[in-house]
């Protein structure tokens, strides 16, 4: 299975951050868990679900068409 073209998200980028703590389903975690395992097979890096959680938050706003539509503050 070519895993890296199945993942809707791609190699992540060096961006600056800022720390956020949230508590989720420990069943959420386990399929971050997964993720995280899946991507690092794909692309060859390891990564872990807190890494990758902002750049699938990140993905899910970028197409929310209703949340786009808003005006910015």
């Amino acid at each position: 299975m070519n895993t890296a073209k199945k993942l809707r998200l791609g190699p992540l980028p060096k961006l600056e951050s800022t720390e956020l703590t949230f508590a989720c389903p420990v069943s959420l975690k386990a399929d971050l868990d997964r993720y995280a395992t899946l991507h690092a097979q794909a692309y060859g890096e390891a990564v872990d679900a807190t890494t990758l959680i902002p750049y699938m938050l990140d993905a899910v706003m970028a197409g929310d068409r209703g949340f786009r539509r808003l005006p910015s503050k």
